[in-house]
């Protein structure tokens, strides 16, 4: 190494921490030198570092976001055992997490009984949407009505449904299986309306949508929340047989033939 080039490489790290460069500090000199190794021209070098900045910025986005969407665990498609669900539209449901609902904002609602993997294919379309960087959350409808009423209270609710209607996916999972009073039906419906054709929710519920009348006491509220979830959704029924019972049983029947 040239005494010229020393001084040039003391220059790269302080340059690139202020033009917020990590990748590029980390690698500039060590491919500079493969690159004069292998004749390589000064702009086929840059291609090749700023591309190691790129993926590397992806990367930190997507973990950022797995993070931020708050994922009680993390699921994806290939965990699904999807030969146990054999009515399940899995080309469907892998065709969805290439995004393109989302950029049509467009809903996903998974109707199924407890236990058939509306939550875990919620959150692995979550997951996906994440790791291509877009702004996920992921809340159940319990919890999102208390914060709505905790908001509300502390006079904070425009301010609330606001960061709730910005998410990219809206992730609302176990939607009818605790009633509303009017009061939280009024508040979620606030949410959805405000989402409606701009953003993509994705809800699990265990109710077909002619039961939706115990969930939203009020008929017609609970037509104005159908209306507002399945306008251009994705509607996929994950059936009645229950997959964590299945799973359950087969460990159980294992454990009986080791102890035996």
């Amino acid at each position: 190494m040239s005494h010229e080039t020393m001084p040039m490489e003391s220059m790269v790290g302080p340059l690139c921490r202020e033009l917020r460069l990590p990748s590029v500090a980390r690698d500039a000199a060590r491919l500079a030198r493969e690159a004069q190794r292998q004749g390589r021209d000064h702009l086929s070098f840059l291609v090749q570092l700023f591309e190691i900045e790129v993926h590397d910025r992806r990367e930190r986005r997507s973990l950022r976001r797995t993070r931020e969407a708050r994922f009680p665990i993390a699921k994806t498609l290939e965990s699904f055992d999807f030969s146990r669900a054999p009515q399940m539209p899995e080309a469907r449901l892998r065709k969805l997490t290439d995004g393109e609902y989302i950029d049509r904002a467009e809903a996903v609602i998974l109707v199924g009984e407890p236990g058939t993997g509306k939550t875990h294919l919620a959150t692995a379309l979550g997951m996906a949407a994440a790791q291509q960087g877009r702004r996920v959350r992921f809340v159940t409808a319990g919890r999102l009505v208390n914060e709505l009423i905790e908001a509300r209270d502390a006079l904070d609710l425009s301010r609330v449904i606001g960061r709730f209607s910005r998410y990219e996916v809206l992730i609302l999972d176990e939607l009818g299986y605790l009633p509303l009073s009017r009061t939280d039906a009024d508040l979620l419906f606030q949410v959805l309306s405000e989402r409606q054709e701009l953003r993509s929710t994705i809800v699990t519920t265990n109710l077909p949508f002619g039961e939706w009348t115990s969930v939203f006491p009020d008929p017609r509220l609970c037509r104005a929340v159908i209306d507002r979830l399945t306008f251009n959704a994705h509607i996929i029924e994950t059936g009645t047989t229950s997959v964590r019972l299945a799973e359950a049983l087969k460990r159980q029947e294992t454990n009986s033939k080791l102890e035996d």
